[in-house]
C-alpha cells in the first residue's frame, strides 16, 4: 500500500472534559505523514499494534519494512493510523498473537522491570502483590512462580481470589473477606513473623502504610501505580526502625534506551512463546464502542485487559 492510497482515518477523539461519554468517534480524521525516525502502523493506541504502511525519510537503523506486523508504546489517541517514534516500535515475533501480544505488552514490560531493577526478585524471596488478579498483578504473579518466589496476592472477593489461587501462588489474602480486615497480620504470620522481603503496591493511598508494616527488616516497597489515590506525604523518619528502602517506580524509565526496550520486549515474548505466560482478555470491543469499553473498566468487576479493533483487527488496548 502506497501512502497516497491510504484514505482517511478512523479515529476517537476528545474536545472537552468529561468521563467515558465525550469519547468522540470520527470516520473523517486526516492521516498523518510519518516523519524522519518515524513509522506508520496501521491501526493504533496507546499501546498499539497493526501492520506499517509506510515509513519515514532518512535512515531506517532497525530495518523496518513496509508490511510487517509491529507493537509500539506511544501516546495518542485511539484511530486507525498514527505515525509513532520507530525508537519504541517493535516487530512481533511469530507465534506471538496480536490479542497476547496486546494484552501483555505494557503491563508485561512494567512487571519485568519492576522485578529485574526495582528490586531483583530471587528464588526463595517472599514477594506482596496487591492487587494479584489485575491487569498487570496477573501477569507480574506468573513471572514471579517462573522466578521461583514464594508469593502472597492480595485480591477482592471469591472470583479474583480464585483467579489468583489458579496461577499458583502461596497464598492469597481476600481484602474483602475476614482475614482482609487484617491483612498485615496475615501476612506475618505466613512469613513467621518476620515480614516480606518486598511489596509491589499499586494500590497506592489505601495500602501505603501496611505495605511497610508488612516489608521485613531491610525490605523494599514498591509503588508503582495509585488506583486508591497516591500515597501522601510522610516522614523519611519511618524508614529507620526496619532501615525499609522504597521505590517509586514506572515503566518508562527503565525502557529509556534501545537496547533497554529490547531487552524486555525480547524477554516478554519468549516468556508468552514458551507459554510460560498466559494472557486474559475481559472483552474486545469495536473501535466505535470505546465509550462502552472505558465505561466498563467502571461497571465491569474485571479489571483484566480491553482490546479496541479496527476493521475487525486488533489494534490497541487498555
Amino acid at each position: 500500500m502506497t501512502f497516497t492510497s491510504i484514505p482517511t482515518k478512523q479515529g476517537v477523539v476528545v474536545e472537552k472534559t468529561g468521563g467515558p461519554e465525550v469519547l468522540e468517534y470520527k470516520t473523517d480524521l486526516s492521516v498523518p505523514i510519518p516523519g524522519e525516525g518515524q513509522i506508520l502502523p496501521e491501526i493504533l493506541g496507546q499501546e498499539g499494534i497493526g501492520t506499517i504502511v509506510s515509513l519515514g525519510p532518512g535512515q531506517n537503523p532497525y530495518n523496518f519494512a513496509v508490511g510487517e506486523r509491529v507493537i509500539w508504546l506511544h501516546r495518542g489517541s485511539y484511530c486507525e493510523y498514527s505515525a509513532v517514534s520507530a525508537e519504541k516500535a517493535v516487530k512481533v515475533p511469530d507465534g506471538v498473537s496480536e490479542e497476547d501480544a496486546l494484552a501483555a505488552f505494557l503491563s508485561g514490560l512494567t512487571s519485568l522491570t519492576l522485578m529485574k531493577e526495582a528490586y531483583p526478585v530471587q528464588r526463595g524471596n517472599w514477594v506482596l502483590i496487591h492487587a494479584a488478579a489485575g491487569g498487570a498483578g496477573f501477569l507480574m504473579t506468573q513471572i514471579l512462580k517462573n522466578i521461583g518466589a514464594k508469593v502472597i496476592g492480595t485480591a477482592g472477593g471469591p472470583e479474583k481470589v480464585n483467579l489468583v489461587k489458579d496461577l499458583g501462588v502461596d497464598f492469597v489474602i481476600d481484602y474483602k473477606g475476614e482475614e482482609g480486615k487484617d491483612w498485615v497480620k496475615k501476612a506475618k504470620q505466613i512469613t513467621d513473623g518476620e515480614g516480606v522481603d518486598v511489596v509491589y503496591d499499586s494500590v497506592g493511598q489505601d495500602t501505603w502504610e501496611g505495605s511497610l508494616e508488612a516489608v521485613k527488616r531491610k525490605g523494599t516497597v514498591v509503588w508503582f501505580g495509585y488506583a486508591s489515590g497516591p500515597v501522601p506525604p510522610f516522614s523519611i523518619q519511618r524508614l529507620a526502625e526496619k532501615n525499609v528502602k522504597i521505590a517509586r517506580a514506572q515503566l518508562f524509565g527503565y525502557i529509556v534506551t534501545r537496547e533497554e526496550f529490547d531487552y524486555y520486549t525480547s524477554e516478554l515474548f519468549r516468556l508468552l512463546k514458551t507459554g510460560q505466560l498466559k494472557t486474559k482478555i475481559h472483552k474486545t470491543y469495536a473501535l466505535k464502542d470505546v465509550a462502552q469499553a472505558h465505561m466498563s473498566k467502571k461497571t465491569d468487576e474485571s479489571d483484566m485487559s480491553r482490546i479496541l479493533k479496527v476493521g475487525g483487527r486488533q489494534g490497541s488496548s487498555f
